[in-house]
């Protein structure tokens, strides 16, 4: 098997739909010689049907990244598909989810907020540690978040920019300390894309509208394999001392000015 991930097992999470960044960083990652394992949350049946369109067959493991249960149990299920305790090389880090009131910054409680920082932030170092005995294994290898711009305040997006900020933030920390192990921590901060998740957003068409009139080589809200190729690149060993790093897959937008 040739390609830039031949021989490496990769862990995804976030594989919804065909339209999901998530599912095409999973595509380009088998196409690139990666065996792959996913995992799903609550519709656990429609993950496995999207996983068929997959280049070759793999499996679904239930995951909720809330649930110490199922954190505990996910280094022996994936140790389980792969048929050794060889451990793996990386992890897709591709879940968010904000409750309707984490859309209203002002108004938004404790509860909304919380869940979407626990959900879409700390859920990156819970799932980096539930399988860090496994990534020790193969000595380190590679943890890829996917984002959405942190760094400033976007139109109806609010508390999922806090999330998402915080996100990133959580990104460099492991980085600092997972280091020492050999493992990178980087993100990938993709343009929006109209996917599933998007559809939750209130607001998504104004937001993405910045887009159509920003974006200096173009962007197309229905391709995320551009994004799905970044993330496949930082699993790569063609960057090997790169951690702690935000790679934009946005067409441009992240550095245009005023």
């Amino acid at each position: 098997m040739s390609g830039i991930l031949a021989g490496k097992r990769i862990l995804v999470t976030g594989v919804l739909t065909e339209g999901s960044i998530a599912f095409h960083a999973a595509k380009v990652a088998q196409e690139q010689g990666a065996e792959v394992v996913l995992t799903g949350f609550g519709r656990v049946s429609l993950v496995e049907r999207i996983a068929k369109r997959l280049p070759k067959p793999t499996t679904v493991i239930e995951m909720d990244v809330t649930n110490p249960e199922h954190l505990d149990g996910l280094a022996a299920k994936v140790s389980e598909y792969f048929g050794d305790d060889e451990g793996i090389d990386g992890i897709v880090h591709s879940i968010a989810f904000g409750p309707q009131g984490a859309f209203n910054f002002l108004e938004a409680d404790w509860a909304d907020v919380s869940t979407a920082l626990q959900v879409s932030s700390y859920s990156l170092k819970s799932l980096t540690m539930a399988l860090l005995p496994l990534m020790e294994k193969r000595g380190g290898g590679s943890v890829v978040g996917i984002t959405f711009d942190g760094s400033i305040a976007w139109p109806k997006y609010d508390w999922m920019g806090v999330a998402k900020a915080a996100l990133e933030s959580t990104g460099r920390y492991l980085a600092r300390d997972l280091g020492g192990r050999n493992i990178r921590v980087n993100m990938v901060s993709a343009g929006p894309i109209k996917s599933m998740a998007a559809k939750s957003i209130p607001g998504f068409e104004e937001l993405a509208d910045v887009w159509n009139h920003r974006a200096p080589i173009g962007w197309d809200l229905a391709d995320p394999e551009p994004a799905g190729r970044g993330v496949v690149g930082l699993l790569s060993d063609f960057f090997p001392k790169t951690t702690g790093e935000i790679v934009h897959v946005d067409g441009g937008v992240h550095m245009m000015g005023a």
